[in-house]
């Protein structure tokens, strides 16, 4: 059982999304499930697999650098009676194995969790090659696969504990790195499937009322964005925030109450603004009359140079500085 103290979700937070999945969640997951097996692709040390390694050598399997060949054996475990994570960055398994996981585990329908680390632009220094801003795209246009977006390293913990309670294939995209920022400071009911109100802004006739929806590393980056706009001499602005942590399947009833609620949708993301988070918003909002607008931020289509990750999130437009200020020239409009 893994205690939840606020010394321990520090921690998590000082080991990023991947540490806290692969050093927490998996070891306690081994010890509840004997048919576990977890897949590398020679990422065991950067993924912080020491812990589980020492206690579960008979159920990690490092394939070494062949990610697509990774899928596949994946695939054959999990036909053999396995519950199978296979994990690496989020470029190599969600881009590079797309017609792998597409094959072998989407049409399938197979008992494997796919966790693709690094997602965004977590390795900001290495370039395009390794960042994955395409992902959520790509991974949520294939049928059967559910994709989830922790917001932190405390979720990106319970979504992998409930990815170990259910037999369908999934996509965690984790994009967190390490000093991972705290979105959750106590414990909190997860629901998968249920966007969470994070602030919750009372609603007032005579302002704007905007509703943040992101996911991932950007859900702390929204909630200080929101925190800016209301600070702001002058703001005629009422923000409210909601973490989207599943992507797929989209959480429909959450969304209907927003579209009755608020003036203007605002969808941020770590990802291309095209087949993203905020494009799966829209596209069930199109299905509504009178729906309010909807600004989408995140990468404009397009690549950006490397740099540190703050310096490539800044050229994004997705600082909180950002954020907030593209959101108050978007009020005024």
């Amino acid at each position: 059982m893994i205690k939840v103290t606020p010394v321990n979700i520090k921690t998590w937070s000082r080991l990023g999304q991947r540490g806290s999945v692969f050093s927490i969640a998996m070891p306690e997951i081994a010890a509840e499930h004997d048919n576990l097996k977890l897949l590398t692709a020679d990422l065991a040390l950067l993924s912080g697999m020491d812990r589980f390694k020492a206690a579960y050598p008979d159920k990690l399997i490092n394939v070494g650098i062949a990610e697509q060949n990774m899928i596949g054996i994946a695939a054959g475990l999990a036909m053999d009676g396995d519950m199978v994570f296979a994990t690496t960055y989020a470029s190599f398994i969600a881009v590079r194995s797309l017609e792998h996981v597409r094959q072998h585990l989407s049409h399938l329908k197979l008992n494997v969790k796919i966790i693709g680390s690094a997602a965004g632009v977590v390795a900001a220094k290495s370039g395009v090659s390794h960042w994955a801003t395409e992902d959520i795209a790509f991974t949520r246009a294939l049928p059967n696969l559910k994709v989830f977006s922790p917001a932190d390293s405390f979720e990106a913990i319970k979504v992998t504990q409930y990815a170990a309670s259910v037999d369908d294939p999934i996509y965690i995209r984790l994009s967190g790195g390490l000093n991972c920022p705290v979105v959750y400071k106590e414990d909190y009911d997860f629901v998968p499937g249920k966007l969470k109100c994070l602030k919750n802004t009372e609603l007032h006739s005579g302002k704007m009322n905007v509703v943040i929806i992101a996911t991932g590393l950007m859900v702390s980056r929204s909630l200080a964005a929101a925190e800016i706009i209301e600070n702001s001499e002058g703001s005629n602005i009422k923000c409210s925030v909601f973490n989207m942590h599943t992507i797929k399947p989209i959480d429909k009833d959450g969304l209907d109450e927003i579209f009755s609620d608020y003036d203007l949708i605002v969808s941020v993301e770590e990802h291309n603004v095209i087949g993203g988070m905020g494009s799966a918003v829209a596209e069930y909002k199109a299905t509504k009359a009178n729906a309010p607008r909807q600004v989408f931020i995140g990468f404009n289509d397009t690549f950006l140079p490397a740099g540190s990750q703050a310096f490539v999130l800044d050229e994004a437009g997705l600082s909180p500085e950002k954020i907030a200020g593209r959101i108050m020239v978007e009020c005024n409009d």
